[in-house]
């Protein structure tokens, strides 16, 4: 099929390389532009942009699709199909109408769960048993387009990294199947029930919070590992907790107020319940574990974590 790729993180690239290698006819790769990273603030490329590239695949990086310029030359490419991938940009519906087929979107969730930007996160902190991805016929709304294919996975303990992994492996595979045979996946409209919304995590969720439930507390740390990293402050200084498990009741103490140490190996009290650390992250420093940290900076039983 001819088709136009779009999509920009690396959530997006197994997409971009499962149609590369079905042989599909990819005429255009739009992302987002390249950004200033790091502390260089040196312009950097998108995941996808460098992946096309090194493919020889042409690339485009619009920052709007809103003008009349970019919707003529997206219309201009005589498309089948375009398929979206975390694209970052909003789609007009003179784009979403220009390809024969329209535009399908891989989205990591089961919808009409989770429609938004950070469905991942979102299902992890929900305390979501699974999650997976869902093949869409867009439209304009946020993810209110009819479904074509949803296939789902455990979420079990994993990271939000390790479930983003997963779903982009599974909705590079879903979406070369759906255009193997796309009458065999005819689009079906979303249930009206069900509905919730993922919205953009921001920064200030990743402090952890200890007033909640231990249960709580470890489904952050997952859910913001590795971006943004949840994290506590202690003398003035952050530390991002990696991961965590929970204590068992047993090992807890009463009366500890929560975010107070309970012994000498980063036991942790919540409300109620506790966790124990046991992978960290100075500012600055590399990931260790835990018990690499204390060797050479204890945190005694009673100290009050922020």
């Amino acid at each position: 099929m001819r088709i136009a790729f779009m999509g920009t993180p690396p959530f997006a690239v197994p997409t971009l390389a499962a149609l590369h290698a079905a042989g599909h006819e990819i005429v255009a790769v739009y992302t987002q532009p390249p950004r200033p990273a790091q502390r260089g603030k040196k312009l950097q490329k998108s995941p996808v942009q460098v992946w096309a590239e090194e493919h020889g695949l042409p690339v485009r990086t619009p920052k709007s699709l809103k003008n009349e310029e970019a919707q003529a030359e997206f219309t201009a490419l005589d498309l089948d199909v375009a398929v979206v991938a975390a694209y970052g940009l909003i789609l007009p519906q003179t784009i979403l109408d220009a390809p024969r087929e329209g535009c399908l979107n891989v989205h990591g969730s089961i919808l009409p769960r989770w429609r938004g930007a950070a469905p991942v996160q979102r299902a992890i902190l929900a305390g979501d048993t699974e999650t997976g991805v869902t093949i869409m016929q867009m439209d304009i709304g946020l993810d209110t387009g009819a479904m074509r294919l949803i296939e789902t996975t455990p979420i079990a303990g994993k990271t939000a990294g390790r479930v983003t992994d997963e779903l982009a492996e599974m909705g590079a595979l879903m979406m070369v199947k759906v255009l193997s045979d796309l009458h065999a996946f005819q689009p079906e409209a979303q249930p009206e029930d069900g509905v919730t919304y993922a919205s953009k995590i921001d920064k200030s969720e990743a402090r952890l919070d200890f007033l909640t439930s231990a249960a709580q507390v470890e489904r952050q740390i997952r859910a913001f590992n590795p971006i943004p990293g949840a994290f506590f402050e202690l003398d003035g200084e952050r530390y991002k907790i990696l991961a965590a498990e929970l204590v068992p009741p047993a090992d807890t103490v009463a009366g500890v107020a929560p975010g107070v140490t309970l012994d000498d190996g980063m036991t942790i009290a919540c409300n109620p319940g506790a966790i124990r650390a046991t992978r960290i992250q100075r500012a600055g420093k590399p990931a260790m574990d835990v018990g690499e940290l204390l060797r050479g900076r204890a945190i005694p039983a009673g100290t009050r974590l922020a």
